[in-house]
């Protein structure tokens, strides 16, 4: 039977900081822990960070992945120098991974993970997955889980991300750091259950841009000219613009159907632009030709009413069950790129406390990245800019 542990701090000397996440977490019985998995800031040495983890418990797997900042049971921090940890005992878990996924071979590399976790444990229940945040066609990772395990399996996790640049970010397995790697723990702990929910809070405005050329998660035109060009000049940026600069603006909505939006607290599932390549725009999701996008604002009022709705939503279906564990995954730009400190922290603080146990926050990992994915219409879905939970019950 699997059991949690979380721990977070601010440490600059990597080696000093998982030391320290690793004694709040698991006491003096850190070398007797499963898995690790790591969240860290772009600031962080990764080859130090899991070398000083696996230094500490020998016998476990552990992952790890670069992030904007961190939330845990010790609250929110959005530094250069954050690491949050989650560190699980027991054996009812399976581990796989890959190198070198891209948009264009999403659904291959994926179907090798997950074939690799079936192969491990054919009693998965849940998947969580963080893959690179760069260059990705994430609905296929999606659809490439559900070929092997049928869309009954929840899948929950994120993307990596850096410091909001869209330049570069880090994975990391057992000893071996990737920057286009994905990895997988698939739980197969029977007296386990997740729910998860995503909700974001932006509006659409002004008229959609419409894509007139594509090539699977490339998008290449918009209304019949060159999409970078014409998506920066509807966003008032310069050509010059980089990816860091449209993405705290540049949100692109995907409308819903109204059964949908009903659920989701909004008319839109958002999504970013992570890179660009002149003016070819690298979607997180296939984009076929017709489909019509939105330019949105955030909705602050609206932030906060759909959070609390969300967590309370969420409750409601727990129906009394007490969570063991929370993931959970944010996106980077409803940090401090968009909020300053107060407000943050009271967001952090709607979300973590409907979910207290006697008092207490549950063992809780959560990670600044740049993208979510959760349930939706009860299917498996990738989102952007959203507050993604994933609340593991016993």
């Amino acid at each position: 039977m699997l059991s949690f542990h979380s721990a977070s701090a601010r440490v600059i000397n990597t080696k000093r900081g998982v030391t320290e996440c690793m004694e709040i977490a698991l006491g003096d019985s850190y070398s007797d822990c499963d898995l690790i998995i790591l969240h860290a800031s772009i600031g962080h040495n990764f080859q130090e960070l899991i070398q000083q983890a696996k230094e500490m418990a020998p016998k476990a797997k552990i992952l790890a992945a670069s992030c904007c900042g961190v939330v845990g049971r010790e609250g929110v921090s959005e530094s250069m120098k954050d690491i949050a940890l989650m560190a699980v005992k027991g054996k009812e878990f399976a581990v796989a991974h890959v190198d070198a996924i891209f948009g264009h071979n999403s659904y291959e590399k994926t179907l090798e993970i997950a074939q690799s976790l079936k192969q491990q444990s054919p009693d998965i229940n849940m998947i969580y997955f963080l893959a690179s945040g760069i260059d990705i066609a994430d609905d296929l990772c999606i659809k490439a889980f559900e070929s092997v395990f049928g869309p009954e399996v929840t899948i929950f996790g994120a993307t990596s991300s850096d410091n909001m640049k869209g330049f570069i970010s880090f994975q990391a397995v057992d000893d071996k750091v990737f920057e286009h790697g994905a990895y997988a723990v698939g739980f197969s702990d029977p007296t386990l259950t997740i729910d998860t929910q995503a909700t974001h809070g932006f509006v659409a405005v002004g008229e959609p841009l419409v894509v007139t050329k594509s090539n699977g998660h490339i998008i290449e035109e918009f209304n019949g000219k060159p999409a970078w060009q014409e998506y920066t000049k509807r966003l008032g940026l310069p050509e010059t613009a980089t990816c860091g600069d449209s993405i705290p603006v540049g949100a692109l909505g995907e409308k819903l159907s109204p059964e949908l939006a009903k659920e989701y607290g909004n008319n839109h599932i958002l999504r970013v632009v992570t890179k660009h390549d002149g003016n070819n725009m690298y979607y997180a999701t296939q984009c076929p030709i017709g489909t019509e996008l939105w330019l949105t604002k955030r909705d602050e009022e609206l932030i906060f009413s759909e959070m609390d709705r969300m967590v309370k939503v969420m409750n409601e279906r727990a129906n009394g069950k007490t969570p063991v564990a929370v993931f959970h995954a944010d996106c980077l730009a409803r940090g401090r790129f968009l909020f300053d400190r107060i407000i943050k922290e009271e967001l952090v603080s709607k979300m973590q406390n409907p979910f207290y146990v006697d008092g207490n926050c549950p063992p809780w990992l959560g990670m600044y990245g740049f993208g979510e994915f959760a349930r939706l219409g009860g299917k498996n879905e990738y989102h952007n800019y959203t507050t993604a939970l994933y609340v593991i019950y016993r």
